[in-house]
């Protein structure tokens, strides 16, 4: 299993390396085709591997006329088989953070929780490789509070850390009439204003943590983002006059997170290359807006 995941590591930082190369020649394949269909001579520089890039061309398909990044590996599986979770907490977990993970469980489908107790992260991601576990995720507290959310992807990542606050449990909410049924059918999901290219790549994080739904589930997982904090709502909702009248309802937990660091590798690799690192306090940090408009 050692081996394979050396060669897996391996295989991953050889197609990370190779992208640089295979962009500069989409780039040179995309200035010949705009060429020919304008009419245009051929740019000087590109004159001596016409040829090769004509043919090329002529034997592209669609799909290959898109440049694919490395990152497009990291989930190339993801309409195939259905996300498998693992939820786990900080060592010492408090009563209040045990039940969030609890109903963290229902709020993804497919996943399961276990108890962290003196194991160390290297010895869990190990154990979620040779599992199939798809999705690593780790919950973090202060003083009793939730404050830290980090989801991994597996087997070579990426792997996105987020803050949480204003933290409310379903167990908290007092007046249960309000509050729909906990449903555990697959979710449809709501992605609202992730416009950048970090957003994106945040969007596609959250979005493969849950499998595809049917299209008459009742279930909505809303992740809005407004001046990068990503607020989750769960919801339920019900037609009881007809396709014209909805009965939405709340289910919780409810929650902000915002994104604050995303590397490229798994949770345990501290080598690994940082994509993203929020600096709050650099001048025109107010004036910045990561993940959209």
């Amino acid at each position: 299993m050692i081996r394979r995941n050396q060669r897996m590591r391996r295989e991953y930082l050889y197609t990370k390396s190779l992208e640089g190369t295979e962009r500069a020649l989409f780039e040179k394949k995309r200035r010949i085709r705009q060429a020919l269909e304008e009419g245009k001579p051929i740019p000087t520089e590109l004159r001596n591997e016409e040829h090769e890039l004509r043919r090329q061309i002529d034997l592209e398909d669609q799909e290959r006329q898109v440049p694919k990044s490395f990152v497009d590996n990291e989930y190339a599986t993801g309409t195939i088989r259905e996300p498998k979770i693992l939820l786990t907490t900080s060592r010492d977990p408090s009563a209040p953070l045990i039940q969030f993970v609890k109903e963290l469980k229902v709020v993804f489908p497919n996943s399961q929780r276990i108890n962290r107790g003196g194991q160390v992260l290297s010895a869990i991601v190990e154990s979620c490789r040779s599992h199939d576990i798809t999705d690593l995720i780790l919950v973090h507290e202060h003083r009793g509070q939730p404050d830290g959310l980090v989801i991994s992807h597996l087997p070579q990542g990426p792997t996105a850390y987020f803050g949480l606050l204003n933290v409310v449990t379903r167990h908290d909410i007092k007046d249960r009439k309000t509050m729909g049924k906990m449903s555990e059918a697959y979710p449809h999901l709501i992605l609202d204003n992730f416009s950048t290219k970090i957003g994106e790549r945040t969007a596609t994080i959250l979005k493969h943590l849950f499998p595809v739904p049917k299209p008459d589930s009742k279930r909505i997982i809303t992740f809005a983002n407004r001046d990068d904090y990503i607020s989750f709502r769960h919801h339920v909702y019900e037609k009881p006059g007809g396709p014209k009248s909805i009965d939405l309802k709340e289910v919780g937990p409810r929650f902000e997170m915002r994104l604050y660091k995303l590397k490229l590798g798994t949770m345990e690799q501290d080598e690994a290359q940082s994509e993203f690192e929020l600096r709050p306090y650099i001048n025109t940090a107010k004036k910045r807006r990561t993940l959209g408009a």
